[in-house]
């Protein structure tokens, strides 16, 4: 058995194509990403939906590591999938790592982002770390029951990092690089955590989900309506209520309802989303005090 600080994982969905070039690239060029003294793991998270060039093939692999569905017997290419990364990379596997880093991409106009699921300590000391390096937004994935058993959620720390806008299946060497910039600041951000040097803002700036909105359809379930152009491209500022949010197909508008007023969305117009039925997410920009016990809790988890 041979263990790891850090899974580095592409190509989670098939037609994100950007991160597992970078994978790619780097097993040809060993020294081309600076890890910054860890050990790596690197591994194309559904290399048969890759093949076949699309996002999955019987599920999202990205929704399917649920405890119950880890522990039931589906047998799904994605169910399959999942069991064989923890049996082989968690906590408890046979080549197992500390850290998960998943990377994506995104059709919205998000730049580089992350995102966390919940508020486990580490986790928050991790983008906290990488915040204080690039400055990138936080996205606060939490309380929404329909999207759950995300990857990184198995390992003891875990982070998303989302890159874009870039279409689905089309490579951008923009999206390879700004990837590549934020994996390195992630494994930065570890290896001080690892020596006792890291250093953590005062604060951390999140957006923290709230919920997510759907077009509106007709008895048909086809959309009635769809964004408004002036709503495209506009992730992370804040709506103002009365603001156009939708268009029918008369050109009557459907405004941003009041209570989401100063909200900021994400995710917008995200085309793997639209199967999801989901527009656009709303969140709340918050400012969190780091806590003592986050850079302590990474710190533990790299010890030794």
């Amino acid at each position: 058995m041979t263990s790891f600080d850090v899974l580095v994982v592409a190509g989670t969905h098939g037609n994100e194509l950007n991160a597992s070039w970078l994978l790619d690239q780097w097993e040809r060029q060993p020294d081309l990403v600076d890890t910054a003294g860890l050990s790596c793991r690197r591994v194309i998270g559904n290399p048969q939906a890759r093949a076949a060039g699309t996002r999955y093939l019987d599920r999202d692999l990205n929704r399917s590591f649920q405890p119950d569905l880890l522990a039931g017997d589906g047998q799904e290419v994605e169910l399959r999938r999942a069991r064989e990364l923890v049996q082989d990379h968690g906590p408890a596997g046979f080549n197992p790592c500390r850290v998960a880093l998943d990377l994506h991409s995104t059709t919205a106009g998000m730049g580089s982002s992350l995102v966390v699921y919940g508020r486990r300590p580490a986790d928050l000391a991790l983008a906290g770390g990488v915040q204080r390096l690039l400055g990138l937004p936080v996205y606060l994935h939490e309380s929404d029951a329909a999207q759950t058993g995300f990857l990184v959620e198995r390992w003891p720390c875990g982070l998303v990092i989302e890159v874009g806008p870039v279409p689905q299946a089309v490579l951008d060497s923009r999206v390879v690089i700004q990837t590549q910039l934020a994996l390195e600041a992630c494994l930065q951000v570890i290896s001080e955590s690892r020596s006792g040097l890291g250093l953590q803002p005062k604060s951390l700036v999140v957006h923290r989900h709230l919920r997510s909105l759907d077009l509106p359809r007709d008895e048909h379930g086809q959309p009635s309506a769809l964004l408004h152009p002036l709503r495209q491209g506009t992730d992370w500022r804040p709506l103002q209520g009365g603001a156009p949010l939708m268009r029918r197909p008369d050109g009557s508008v459907i405004d941003v309802p009041d209570d989401a007023e100063n909200l900021m969305p994400v995710f917008i117009n995200e085309a793997a989303y639209a199967e999801k039925r989901i527009a656009l997410s709303l969140t709340q920009r918050e400012v969190w005090p780091v806590l003592p016990n986050w850079i302590a809790a990474l710190e533990k988890l790299m010890e030794g």
